[in-house]
């Protein structure tokens, strides 16, 4: 049995708790295990539930079928870089799978606070209130890019892409920081908002504006001039403009031009700098959210 005891050294001393215990692990340790536990539990509901994974496949799916046969017709290069339609909507769709995936994280830490779980996480003696956050972002990645990387090898197996492996890292990233994004904020909504019914409500009401709202469907070109402004300032447009550059040219850098407008240029690098400095204040905020929650 291991003491934790300091030995008295009289009848009358006091016995004082040891600071440390035998084999008692560091921090790290301690933090690895608990997104690990949290990860198994959200990945057993998943194994048990897989209907959510699948509709996530098939909806999209769908999209660039029905769109791409609606267009199919659409002479080439009516869009741009001389593309066929359902080439270009190809992209679009990618990114609004990891952009619908990410939209639901924060569905099951909804229900979590519901049937009360999530409170009795919050009061349990975990190192690190992150854990929460980073275990719901790692697992909405991995079913995210599980989704995403299905729609890119059905595209790919039907349309030209011109992709080396910095373009596919660069494909990664993109997916990543969008995720990120969507998903940080989804889960502040679910710690914000009432219950299920609401949470619900906003996603449908975010998930089509969203979508019209971007270049999924249509180019800048085609929209009147406010709507290109609201376009402009959707992050799913720098991130479908990205991965459309570099799927369609074979000689792409990061100071090519990707979104160009009257009053806007923007090269690729600039893409992924706005998309980290997004993903690095949505997190914070989400953190800030949960922080308030245990307090």
């Amino acid at each position: 049995m291991i003491n934790t005891f300091k030995n008295a050294k009289n009848k009358n001393s006091i016995l004082y708790p040891q600071k440390f215990i035998t084999n008692e692990k560091n921090e790290t340790w301690f933090f690895i295990q608990e997104v690990n536990v949290l990860l198994n539990r959200l990945f057993l509901q998943l194994s048990r539930r897989p209907s959510g994974l699948i509709s996530g496949i098939i909806q999209p799916l769908l999209w660039l079928i029905l769109f791409g046969a609606l267009f199919q017709n659409a002479p080439v290069g009516l869009f741009i870089l001389n593309t066929k339609y359902n080439q270009f909507i190809s992209t679009g769709i990618i990114i609004f799978t990891a952009f619908t995936g990410a939209l639901n994280a924060g569905l099951p830490l909804i229900f979590d606070r519901e049937f009360g779980f999530l409170n009795r996480l919050l009061v349990s003696p975990i190192k690190a209130k992150d854990t929460i956050l980073i275990s719901f972002a790692y697992f909405i990645i991995t079913t995210t890019i599980l989704q995403t990387a299905i729609i890119l090898i059905f595209s790919l197996t039907f349309f030209e892409y011109h992709f080396s492996v910095m373009k596919t890292i660069i494909c990664i990233i993109i997916v990543l920081l969008i995720t990120l994004i969507i998903s940080s904020i989804s889960i502040g909504l679910a710690l914000s908002l009432p219950g299920h019914i609401e949470f619900l409500a906003i996603l449908v009401l975010i998930n089509n504006p969203m979508l019209f709202s971007s270049t999924a469907l249509a180019p800048l070109s085609f929209m009147p001039y406010w709507l290109q402004i609201i376009a402009c300032l959707n992050p799913l447009t720098y991130a479908i403009e990205s991965l459309r550059f570099i799927s369609v040219v074979k000689n792409c850098k990061f100071t090519s031009v990707i979104v160009q407008t009257v009053w806007l240029k923007i090269n690729l690098l600039e893409i992924l700098i706005i998309l980290t400095i997004l993903t690095i204040a949505n997190f914070s905020l989400a953190k800030k959210v949960i922080i308030n929650k245990v307090k």
